[in-house]
């Protein structure tokens, strides 16, 4: 009989540690999750947050917004950040290479869900292309930053991966599904394809944890949370969407539903390469997710495929 596990209490006001010195980047700090992790680090007296966002005026109203909540005005900055461009990946990860001098928690937050069929600027299936592949891209570039952050004196590093529960939508036995990422994967369904993004992100995150042993690897899944990203699923059926705008209010709001990866970010429990749910229960993944073989091969292909960009 399964036995369900209870989630750890987590209070951002109380278990966040001084942040002092610290350096933080979020993809997606605009709104929502990604927004309330900066509103709660920023509490906790950081050096320099990163706020990553398409849109340099939305993101610039967020800071506003978060700055009018705290007791002091805290270093925050806007990092602009297309994560369906390869190009831009790099030229963000250029600017924070250049203006930062250590690196302790990258927090890859943003996401789309449930799109139309498309591709990304470079041509990939645009939800695995922005989810997921921009994601790593940014990664391979601020990776020297995240080393020799571990060098320093009572280093953290924490590198954690929006993922979902929504993973397991993604049924392949097989695993991914590569000959699908160069097209937009009409026949995987809006569902699909979002799992499939969503499964790579807790893959890669399985055998990152094995090659950077220096830094704290997690991917979590935040739960059922009240954000904006069921209105961008403009992919879903009618009926799952009409679903969606009730349910968000029955459903965790904002301020609760960023606590697993916050407490990812920053808790001594956590084990590197482990998916969470909330609040860090782990052994959730499906077993696809849990295959270290797939992870293997993800992991290389992704390489592989991102080495030319690289340059």
């Amino acid at each position: 009989m399964n036995v369900k596990k209870k989630s750890i209490p987590f209070n951002p006001e109380q278990d966040i540690p001084s942040l002092t010195g610290k350096t933080i980047l979020i993809t997606g700090g605009n709104i929502g999750l990604g927004k309330q992790c900066v509103l709660e680090y920023a509490k906790h007296n950081p050096a320099l947050i990163w706020l990553a966002a398409r849109s340099i005026p939305k993101a610039e109203v967020a800071i506003e917004e978060i700055q009018t909540q705290l007791s002091k005005k805290v270093n925050i900055k806007v990092l602009e950040l297309d994560l369906a461009s390869l190009d831009s990946v790099k030229k963000a990860a250029a600017t924070v290479l250049s203006e930062s001098e250590r690196l302790d928690i990258l927090m890859l937050n943003a996401g789309i869900m449930a799109t139309p069929p498309g591709l990304t600027k470079d041509g990939y299936e645009l939800q695995f292309g922005t989810n997921y592949l921009g994601h790593i891209h940014l990664v391979n570039f601020l990776l020297p930053l995240l080393e020799k952050t571990t060098a320093l004196p009572n280093a953290d590093v924490r590198l954690i991966l929006l993922s979902s529960q929504g993973h397991a939508y993604f049924f392949n036995p097989e695993g991914i599904k590569y000959d699908t990422l160069r097209t937009d994967a009409d026949a995987l369904g809006p569902y699909g394809r979002y799992g499939q993004s969503k499964l790579a992100m807790i893959l890669w995150g399985r055998e990152a944890a094995k090659r950077y042993p220096g830094i704290t690897v997690a991917s979590i899944h935040p739960g059922a949370v009240r954000t904006n990203l069921m209105n961008s699923a403009t992919g879903s059926p009618c009926w799952v969407r009409v679903l969606g705008k009730v349910a968000k209010w029955v459903v965790t709001p904002v301020d609760k539903g960023a606590r697993n990866q916050l407490w990812a970010s920053v808790s001594r429990d956590v084990v590197s390469g482990e998916y969470y749910g909330p609040v860090g229960v782990g052994g959730m993944g499906s077993d696809l997710a849990r295959n270290e073989e797939l992870a293997r091969g993800l992991f290389e292909w992704t390489e592989g495929e991102l080495k030319a960009h690289c340059v």
